[in-house]
């Protein structure tokens, strides 16, 4: 047994290392001379050089993209969540008819491509007049984070004794009291994860952020990435650096919230 264990353990750190390898290449390009980009040995180079940084932050539209991509999944984020926690409630906790149904329908929505719904969203938003904004980004993006937002919370909600609810409505809290004083401070993990991933779900999309955008002032970090300029040759020192300034964000808030991430992914899963 305790061979299997010690077995299990390293097929484990392997397929570990195997995944991270291409992080920690692209950290390494990133602080590697221009003269050693393509130099193989040695693997390491002999001194180190945050010129890449420099020419990404001061010549190119990487700080603006990051705050694109910061603007429009922040707004994505608190949209998902001011408008998934009252329906997660509903289904929870009210006599909904068709509950399983309703559910069932949401989960099946997450499973259309986005690519079978970008052409009419695009006919959509350019006849509104908001293409080339963050509001057809946010409008996009929750689309496809709001139905995940309310079976996670949904399943949080379940997991909440009904019976603290009743104490509340006994001492004379109307329903939407009892979910301000004594629901959302139980939900925070809940919230804290469903808001995690609508955050990492918008921050990642490329089909409707490279769409939707038609000027260099409105891209987001995909899409500044995927057309990162180089005319004669591929600027590889200064797309690796471009690339870790871009998984600075999303990597900062999922170890900080790692935690809540696991516990409402469980939660989701837990059924009714």
């Amino acid at each position: 047994m305790r061979r299997a264990g010690l077995a299990r353990d390293a097929l484990v750190l392997v397929a570990l290392t195997a995944y991270a390898a291409p992080f920690f290449w692209q950290l390494l390009t990133s602080f590697k001379p221009e003269a050693d980009l393509l130099r193989l040995p040695p693997l390491l180079p002999a001194r180190l050089t945050l010129a890449h940084y420099r020419v990404v932050l001061e010549q190119s539209l990487m700080p603006q993209a990051l705050g694109n991509s910061l603007g429009v999944a922040a707004a994505t984020t608190l949209l998902a969540l001011g408008a998934g926690l009252p329906a997660a409630y509903a289904i929870a906790r009210l006599p909904v008819p068709g509950r399983r149904a309703l559910l069932l329908a949401l989960v099946a929505s997450t499973a259309f491509p986005q690519i079978a719904t970008v052409s009419p969203l695009y006919l959509l938003l350019r006849a509104l007049r908001l293409r080339d904004t963050w509001t057809a980004l946010v409008l996009a993006h929750t689309s496809f984070a709001l139905p995940l937002t309310v079976w996670l919370l949904a399943g949080f909600i379940r997991e909440i004794p009904r019976a603290l609810e009743e104490s509340a409505a006994v001492d004379g809290a109307s329903r939407a009291q009892a979910l301000r004083s004594v629901l959302l401070p139980l939900l925070a993990p809940g919230l804290a994860s469903a808001g995690l991933l609508a955050f990492l779900s918008s921050w990642n999309e490329f089909l409707f952020a490279y769409t939707f955008t038609a000027s260099e002032a409105s891209r987001t970090v995909p899409v500044a990435l995927a057309l990162f300029p180089g005319v004669f040759e591929v600027p590889w020192g200064d797309i690796a650096a471009a690339s870790m300034l871009a998984s600075l964000p999303p990597l900062l808030i999922v170890v900080a919230l790692q935690r809540a991430l696991v516990r409402g992914l469980l939660a989701g899963a837990v059924k009714e």
